[in-house]
């Protein structure tokens, strides 16, 4: 069985087949508890600087694309980051990983972008 990627807003129940469960915002959700997260981490170090989120919130459909291409220019800069492709190649040995986040829209959001990138990453290696 091949195990994958996913995301999902964390406001979202837990699933049985979730995996690793890893917050990846940069400041913990609103009005969620802890123990309702049930997360087995929170990477920080993937989430986008703060000068590129503050920009991107500016207009999230009109600066989609341009943030996503600067966004993968910084992941791919941060040495952090190659050391969590690593745990999560590993995490994915043994189960899904679900990415976790708090924005609001779907579909304009850093965590679809981050897991197309490991996706690629992942792949290349």
């Amino acid at each position: 069985m091949a195990y994958e990627i996913r995301i999902k807003r964390i406001y979202e129940a837990p699933a049985e087949d979730d995996g690793a469960r890893i917050l990846i915002d940069r400041l913990w959700p609103r009005g969620m508890a802890k123990a309702r997260a049930k997360l087995d981490g929170w990477w920080k170090d993937v989430t986008p600087s703060p000068e590129l989120r503050t920009w991107f919130h500016k207009d999230l459909a009109g600066h989609y694309e341009e943030f996503g291409e600067k966004y993968t220019v910084e992941l791919a800069a941060r040495p952090e980051v190659q050391e969590r492709l690593r745990e999560c190649a590993e995490l994915l040995t043994q189960g899904n990983v679900t990415f976790l986040y708090a924005a609001k829209d779907p579909v304009h959001n850093h965590a679809r972008i981050l897991q197309n990138w490991f996706q690629w990453q992942l792949k290349k290696a």
